[in-house]
């Protein structure tokens, strides 16, 4: 095989992967990171290749959620800190400046993942927790270096004092200056509109050429028509030398105070430089989150059984080129099993072959890069030890090679190298020599690697190949649907087909004479016209069935859904018919109770009265048993509610039968209290139902109830919905029901201020990575539940993702909630299935 690095790169520019590379290099701020990105390599590590995709991932979820993160201060150190190990060697102030700021975003880094939850980005905060921050040094900065990167007047006391000195001597010679621009003009030798002028750090006196002997001192410079002199007078001379020495000793000083800081800085530059390529690396990291998020990428799953299934996938350059032309990609699924681990691609020229290949190979290398894939987040992709190509034109007049020559050149790389853990993109199987011997050889090349179970992605137009992948083999069928009727592309891939040319279908659409048409298709033979005629036909039935199926799995998918329900509305029937029988038998306890204590008087009054005891007797003894079969177990069958019916009919028979017999006014005048009060009690405790009108026992509202399960009664007042406990309410009739809505309660048009308070700090976002899966459930009902009685119409719930067990229970509880319209993940773009977002009714 050529030179390995050679052959690298050529794979990389083949698939397109150099410009994936490019655009991370082109996001990097330090040439520390540069470099990474183009030196970082193709892993066969799975534990590698995790590591670099969870750094990546993590970052990302920063990027989106995280304003707090430095993204400032990534400066370049490493070129000049190296060098400062020199005992001669000192600091300049612009690099101090540079130290400064490199050395203070590492501190606000680390700073910001000690601060964070843990369980949150727990990869990137493992890697920041060794790393140092040197607070001393950057004290020692900060007393030398103002906030504009300039050295202090008090960095020292000495410094401090030429400084000083420095602006008296500065003041004393523009005082000088202006003065004897005013003798001059005194005097007519300088003009009354003349001023000082400076040039090269020198004050200078404009003077008439005719005068510049009147004036003494040094001439410095003319103007270009010679008119004007300029000239240094000789009082100034003086204190501009004092101001020079003044100068040359603040350097001098300066340089003391590096030097000095050098010297302090010396012993850490080793640890220093430690910190500076955690720094480069986050900038690398961040890199790649970047160009992710400009791919709309995800985090795939790595393969533990060897499968590829790659589910909307895009090709990220192809995607970005389409943009600009305002069209829109066609994603790709594709799966290759160790059963069936071969996908040969046939189809119409131009239908988009290449493409599928190129996408396979683009984003396994990705994949194995370290970087997030554009493709759904539940795509499993397996881990190769290489990926070999055979793609585009590799003919070479240096290597005396032939297009086909070197078709053959890579195909023998691949018989000599390939095996199970190896990828293999072919564009154009065979293509390049005489088809039948090309097919042959193809053929044979393919049933090779079929046998050492090698992955591929194959593209070709030779029957040959269609019919050798039908057979029993691990080599799959794969077919670019295609528009028939308007004899274009689709850019689908359709599983376990293989795929027409429509080669004479796309003559016609051009324009080619019919006779000629029909001459070649009695060229070709009718056998070959009728293998494209039945693979068309084999097409179009297949579609039809797969949409019969998409339709049957619709259609069962909506009766698992009913079917579940109704179990769920059958087990909460069941429950409150228990609830419902206790209930009645203590109420029919209650009333039997009353009752006797009523037959008791009445059999006082009878005995007071001479009556028969043996009637007494009866009816006591009637009274007693009924009170009896109350305490026997519910039957479960469906005559329960028939039989309470007898019980209560036969109870009312006896008692009025009793009351009759003492013939009292007032016994009947309790009796029709007594039923009264009954049918009111009955009405007032009898279940709660859908529809029936109700009364907030605690704020007097009334409403309707909208849903009732066993702990919890749904009513909606107005416009609100609200839940409450079954025992917070109580029945009311209609008209009551009417009354108070022509009359509403007062509050319903006050706002409670604890209400008003919660609606202000109510948040559409809630931050729950890191909690438990039951602290977590806890926060998510009170925050819904606010959600509902505030009318909001969405909120966003982050949970992470982690192992998915906190999204799945989260998810699971919502589609439970009444007044949930939908339950689904965040888009790709803002956190994926990391996030979940709740729409309410």
């Amino acid at each position: 095989m050529e030179n390995f690095l050679t052959y690298i790169l050529k794979t990389e520019q083949k698939l397109g992967f150099d410009k994936v590379r490019e655009s991370v290099s082109a996001k990097c701020s330090m040439a520390y990171s540069k470099e990474r990105a183009g030196s970082e390599g193709f892993s066969t590590s799975v534990a590698e290749i995790s590591r670099r995709l969870e750094l990546t991932d993590e970052m990302r979820m920063i990027l989106m959620f995280e304003d707090s993160f430095p993204s400032q201060g990534f400066e370049d150190c490493m070129d000049f800190l190296i060098p400062l190990k020199a005992e001669s060697s000192y600091i300049d102030v612009v690099s101090m400046g540079k130290l400064r700021k490199a050395m203070d975003a590492v501190r606000r880094i680390v700073f910001f993942f000690d601060s964070v939850k843990d369980g949150l980005y727990p990869r990137l905060k493992e890697m920041a927790s060794p790393v140092l921050c040197f607070p001393a040094v950057l004290d020692r900065i900060d007393s030398i270096l103002d906030r504009y990167g300039a050295v202090k007047d008090n960095a020292s006391e000495q410094l401090a004092t030429i400084r000083r000195s420095l602006r008296d001597a500065e003041s004393s010679i523009s005082r000088k200056a202006e003065a004897v621009l005013r003798r001059g003009q005194e005097e007519g030798i300088v003009d009354k509109d003349a001023s000082v002028s400076v040039r090269d750090g020198k004050i200078l006196i404009p003077v008439s050429s005719a005068n510049k002997r009147k004036l003494k001192g040094f001439i410095i410079d003319e103007s270009a028509t010679g008119k004007t002199t300029f000239i240094e007078p000789e009082e100034i001379v003086e204190l501009d030398n004092r101001i020079s020495e003044l100068r040359f000793a603040e350097r001098r000083e300066i340089i003391r105070i590096l030097a000095e800081f050098t010297a302090f800085l010396r012993p850490y530059i080793d640890d220093i430089a430690d910190s500076f390529r955690f720094l480069g690396e986050i900038d690398f990291i961040m890199a790649k989150a970047q160009v992710s998020l400009d791919f709309i990428a995800g985090k795939p799953i790595i393969s533990d059984n060897g499968e590829l299934n790659l589910r909307k996938a895009r090709h990220p350059i192809l995607e970005k080129n389409l943009k600009k032309e305002h069209k829109e990609i066609v994603p790709l699924t594709i799966s290759l099993t160790p059963q069936r681990h071969i996908m040969l691609i046939s189809g119409p020229n131009a239908g988009g072959k290449s493409v599928c290949l190129k996408t396979v190979g683009l984003i396994q290398y990705m994949f194995q890069w370290g970087m997030l894939v554009p493709s759904s987040e539940i795509s499993e992709l397996p881990v190769f030890n290489s990926i070999m190509v055979d793609i585009g034109d590799d003919q070479s007049i240096e290597n005396d090679l032939s297009t086909y020559s070197s078709h053959l050149a890579n195909m023998r790389d691949m018989l000599s190298y390939a095996d199970g853990k190896t990828l293999v993109l072919i564009d154009e199987f065979g293509s390049g020599t005489e088809p039948a011997a090309g097919g042959a050889i193809a053929e044979a090349i393919l049933a090779e690697l079929d046998r050492r179970g090698v992955f591929g992605v194959i593209t070709t137009h030779y029957t040959n190949l269609k019919l050798y992948a039908s057979g029993d083999n691990g080599v799959v069928n794969g077919a670019m649907q295609f528009d028939v009727k308007n004899i274009t592309p689709l850019f689908r891939l359709e599983t376990g087909l293989p795929g027409n040319s429509f080669a004479f279908e796309l003559a016609r659409k051009m324009g080619l004479p019919e006779s000629i048409i029909k001459d070649a298709e009695s060229r070709a033979g009718e056998e070959f016209v009728g293998i494209e005629r039945n693979l068309r036909r084999i097409a179009r039935s297949r579609r039809a069935i797969d949409e019969k199926l998409s339709h049957i799995k619709s259609t069962d998918k909506t009766l698992d859904s009913l079917t579940e329900r109704y179990q769920n509305e059958l087990e909460a029937i069941r429950k409150t018919k228990k609830e419902i029988i206790d209930e009645a038998k203590r109420e029919a306890k209650e009333i039997i109770s009353g009752a006797n204590r009523l037959i008791e008087n009445t059999v006082r009054t009878i005995r007071e009265s001479q009556a028969d005891a043996v009637e007494t007797k009866k009816a006591r003894s009637a009274v007693s048993a009924f009170s009896a079969s109350l305490d026997k177990p519910a039957p479960e069958d469906d005559g329960i509610e028939r039989k309470i019916g007898q019980i209560k009919a036969r109870r009312e028979r006896e008692a009025r039968k009793k009351l009759m017999r003492a013939g009292e006014k007032e016994r009947a005048e309790m009796e029709r209290k007594a039923r009264e009060e009954a049918a009111e009690k009955a009405f007032r405790e009898s279940p709660l139902g859908v529809g029936d009108k109700v009364r907030l026992k605690d704020s007097g509202l009334v409403g309707e109830v909208v849903r009732v399960s066993p702990k919890q009664v749904f009513v909606s007042v107005g416009n609100i919905s609200t839940r409450v406990a079954p025992d917070k309410v109580e029945k009311i009739s209609s008209g009551e029901f009417r009354k108070s809505a022509v009359q509403p309660v007062q509050t319903v048009r006050r706002e409670d201020p604890a209400l008003r308070e919660r609606r202000l700090n109510f948040k559409s976002e809630i931050d729950l990575r890191g909690e438990r899966v039951a602290e977590a459930l806890s926060a998510v009902v009170n925050y819904i539940d606010d959600a509902i009685m505030l009318g909001v119409p969405s909120v966003r719930i982050l949970h992470g993702k982690g192992t998915g067990a906190l999204r799945e229970e989260i998810q699971k509880y919502l589609k439970t909630v009444p007044g949930v319209s939908s339950v689904k993940d965040e888009d790709i773009r803002f956190g994926g299935s990391g996030i979940t977002v709740v729409t309410f009714d």
